[in-house]
């Protein structure tokens, strides 16, 4: 056990660092989240990392993100949802499967490789680079793939942050409208925030709700691309995943915890910071296990499919919500 614990303490103090620095960066730009800092750092100062770090970042990617997933539950209750009414869920279901699958299958048209477009689908439909290390926990995605989707999620959804609010003055939306948009089809929270502030604190309050409803959907989703992973490996007799995999079944246990109105707010407030530096950590580890030279040859077909993924959530985004009325 203790020699367990000297293997990976390295790796795990190198992730305390980068997580450290990116929370420095994320104070001195707020434009740029925490998450983001730390998964860039990773994929700059993962070669210049002694090799005595190397399993301790595995397990931080592994376990941290795992927890954070778990910890995520505990920021949307069933009753948001629920209040959000049926015609705004019915919205945000079918964006997230219509964009998922049609990335899928744009992926497929670009030319881009089944690990990329299954990174940038679930990053893209769900809710960002979280969605995408779940995803990735339950995969045989290559890194680089996995890091190329955090990054392209990165650099649209940024985009995102200007223009959902510019197209939604021009076209005479109100703020409950452009809020519920942002939040069905702009990638991260953080970015959803930053989208929907411009229209005021209504929208915002609307674009969070929203958001975080896509993101109760990561649950059913890794657990869907488990299963089907799984009945793959059973035929080619590789390592088969669980059914559904216990940090999903995490997930779903605080959702309902956070539901039932017994964790204090102060707890809340706790956990969601302790998200952060979970998936901050993994991150970290992910972007350090990333190799700049294979990450620079995915080029134009990678930047091409999440202009077109970005181009379906939000036209999907938007449709849906017109047919459901949902605003």
């Amino acid at each position: 056990m203790r020699e367990g614990a000297r293997t990976v303490l390295p790796g795990v103090l190198a992730a305390a660092v980068g997580t450290a620095i990116a929370f420095g960066a994320n104070v001195l730009l707020p434009a740029v989240s925490a998450l983001t800092a730390a998964v860039v750092l990773g994929v700059l100062v993962g070669q210049l990392l002694p090799e005595s770090t190397r399993a301790g970042l595995r397990w931080a990617t592994t376990v941290f993100l795992r927890l954070g997933v778990v910890l995520l539950g505990l920021q949307l209750g069933l009753g948001d949802v629920l209040g959000l009414g049926t015609a705004t869920v019915v919205a945000v279901v079918v964006t997230v499967l219509l964009a998922f699958a049609g990335t899928l299958l744009l992926g497929r048209l670009v030319g881009v490789s089944p690990g990329l477009a299954l990174m940038i689908a679930t990053g893209f439909s769900i809710c960002g680079a979280s969605a995408i290390a779940a995803m990735d926990s339950v995969t045989d995605t290559e890194r680089e793939d996995v890091a190329t989707a955090i990054t392209l999620v990165t650099l649209y959804g940024s985009a995102a942050i200007a223009l959902v609010p510019l197209i939604g003055s021009s076209m005479g939306m109100s703020p409950q409208h452009l809020g519920a948009w942002a939040g069905v089809s702009v990638h991260e929270v953080a970015q959803v925030v930053a989208a929907a502030s411009p229209a005021g604190a209504a929208a915002v309050g609307v674009a969070v709700v929203v958001k975080l409803t896509r993101v109760v959907l990561l649950a059913p989703m890794v657990a869907g691309v488990s299963i089907l992973a799984r009945r793959r490996r059973g035929t080619t007799g590789g390592r088969r995943p669980p059914l559904v995999p216990l940090f999903v079944l995490g997930f779903l246990a605080t959702m309902l915890l956070r539901t039932s109105g017994v964790v204090p707010p102060g707890v809340l407030s706790l956990a969601q910071l302790a998200t952060t530096l979970l998936f901050a950590a993994a991150l970290f580890g992910l972007g350090s296990a990333v190799r700049l030279g294979a990450l620079l040859r995915t080029g134009r077909r990678g930047l091409a499919l999440g202009a077109l993924s970005t181009a379906l959530v939000a036209l999907t985004g938007l449709g849906a919500l017109a047919l459901t009325g949902a605003v």
